[in-house]
């Protein structure tokens, strides 16, 4: 009986082992002209190939053609997607602009692993160049809210007003201005986490867990298990780093509205005043029982606000 009980545990610790370390596809690195629409569900028909400075990006255009120009920026290891939402609410009223970060869902990794804070910032400028983008609001959640402040105050002419959702940008887990070794299990998570993992881990970004969508976790993981993204967000965390913001945040002029979760417990609320401190022209509004994606969890409570801030 032994010896079955060991043979069904090799067999089942190979299988394990095949799963997670067999050979992977090979990440799609052709330029837009040369890509084909990929055979995947979180495809859509508002959705294109953009080339910019060396990168194709997944970009997706909704709303009013000529109207004034959102752009969304997603969080770490999310995708698009993160702001389904919110985006089909400002369509009525906005161009509204969306796409996978560098490293990130159908995106896909960069050519050249160009994966630093720096680096993000340059390239998503150059998709803005792409787009023929000028004169936006910027709205940004976590390493997508550090990209949007960083690029409003490398390029202040281009963006008219800022919203940050929680923005990265204060040091956290031990990151300065050096970035920190990349544990192990962090690396096995963003690699080979399977999807009740994710969704697991996921729940901590909510206030309430019971306010995630139901359908958050298989989307995520799809995203992250797209063909060479788990590397590159192993890749990110290597080069990522947060050095003391107040002199850039001080560039920052353009109107900036500010919503934290008043229980985020990837990054504390009560960095919000350190932002609003620093800037010149920012405002701070902290949501009641609300996580890290406030725009995830209550949609529509934190667009109200958000629209309030747009109109004034």
């Amino acid at each position: 009986m032994m010896k079955w009980i060991l043979a069904l545990v090799a067999i089942v610790l190979a299988l394990v082992g095949w799963m997670l370390f067999k050979p992977q596809p090979a990440a799609d690195l052709r330029p837009a002209s040369e890509r084909p629409i990929p055979s995947s569900p979180y495809w859509s028909e508002n959705d294109s190939w953009v080339d910019a400075d060396g990168m194709t990006f997944r970009v997706r255009e909704q709303g009013v053609a000529d109207g004034p120009v959102i752009v969304l920026i997603h969080g770490f290891s999310y995708s698009l997607e993160s702001f389904d939402a919110w985006a089909d609410a400002l369509a009525a009223d906005y161009r509204v602009v969306r796409f996978d970060l560098p490293g990130h869902a159908l995106t896909g990794p960069d050519p050249l692993q160009r994966y630093s804070v720096d680096a993000t910032v340059a390239l998503t400028a150059a998709l803005l160049d792409a787009l023929a983008l000028d004169d936006v609001t910027l709205v940004g959640n976590s390493l997508g809210g550090l990209v949007s402040w960083r690029l409003a105050a490398e390029q202040p002419e281009r963006v008219s007003r800022l919203v940050l959702l929680a923005p990265g940008g204060f040091s956290i887990n031990g990151v300065t201005e050096e970035p920190v070794a990349v544990p192990a299990p962090v690396a096995f998570f963003m690699t080979s986490a399977p999807e009740a993992m994710i969704g697991a881990a996921s729940t901590g970004l909510f206030g309430d867990p019971t306010r995630m969508p139901p359908d958050l976790p298989s989307r995520v993981h799809a995203l992250m298990r797209q063909p060479g993204v788990g590397q590159a967000l192993v890749e990110r965390l290597e080069v990522f780093t947060l050095p003391a913001p107040e002199a850039d945040l001080a560039r920052v002029e353009a109107d900036t509205l500010i919503l934290w979760g008043e229980l985020d417990r990837m990054i504390p609320a009560d960095h919000g005043p350190r932002f609003v401190e620093a800037m010149p022209s920012a405002q701070l509004e902290v949501l009641s029982g609300l996580g890290h994606v406030v725009h995830e969890e209550a949609p529509l409570e934190s667009l109200a606000v958000v629209r309030a801030f747009l109109a004034d």
